[in-house]
């Protein structure tokens, strides 16, 4: 794949949209979902996507936050800026968003229909110490699925077995699991023995298993993480 700027320019455009996203969120008191909006509607995602330099390194991240509110007419008093930036959980969705927008060459208005700011920070718990290949992995599926996928099915997937194979390890019938996994069964009515079954084969908790039943999309990605690297994030 032809990337829209070279790979040099990568790590300044993470850092720059993670710190925009934890000065808007942490500093400036913006949901992460509204700012990104922001971000797309004024125009600079687009920009920022397509590698022009003033956007991608050519400025801080709380400049770049400036400049989008900005465009988007936000009139209030902005705070001052952090002197250092800590890996909050805002910034890991602004730090992987831009790396994700830079592997795949979807654009962020298409990226953000999907992943939107709540399932960026849903994925953060699971994701944040993995090894970026496993992020973009996750990203890709969730691109691909929709949202529909279950979270037992996530999980399962990500230990790398087959659905016989965990039917076998837990002492689950194949087809229960199976149900479950397309939600013809509501796996939060399981009994109690399967849960614990699932879950010690899979290594996760039971309530990383669970499907909110009032939103499932939104908490697809709160499942247990396998013990992964820590990521390079700077």
């Amino acid at each position: 794949m032809i990337h829209a700027y070279d790979e040099r320019y990568l790590d300044d455009a993470m850092k720059n949209l993670g710190e925009a996203a934890d000065y808007a969120v942490c500093l400036c008191g913006i949901e992460l979902g509204e700012f990104l909006r922001m971000f797309v509607a004024s125009g600079i995602a687009d920009r920022f996507g397509n590698g022009v330099p003033k956007y991608v390194s050519g400025m801080s991240g709380t400049e770049l936050a400036g400049e989008i509110f900005s465009s988007a007419g936000y009139k209030s008093v902005l705070p001052a800026p952090r002197d250092e930036y800590s890996l909050s959980p805002e910034y890991w969705c602004g730090w992987v968003l831009a790396l994700y927008q830079w592997f795949s060459g979807n654009t962020f208005k298409r990226i953000l229909e999907k992943i939107d700011g709540d399932t960026l920070l849903k994925m953060y718990p699971t994701l944040h110490e993995a090894p970026e290949q496993k992020c973009m992995e996750t990203m890709n599926e969730i691109m691909k699925r929709g949202g529909n996928v279950s979270k037992l099915q996530l999980i399962r997937e990500s230990r790398e077995l087959t659905q016989k194979e965990l039917s076998e390890k837990a002492g689950v019938n194949l087809r229960t699991l199976q149900q479950y996994e397309i939600r013809a069964k509501n796996i939060n009515r399981a009994a109690a023995s399967t849960l614990i079954a699932l879950s010690k084969t899979l290594g996760c908790r039971i309530e990383d298993l669970l499907e909110t039943e009032e939103n499932p999309v939104e908490d697809l990605f709160t499942f247990a993480a396998e013990d992964f690297s820590i990521s390079s994030l700077k």
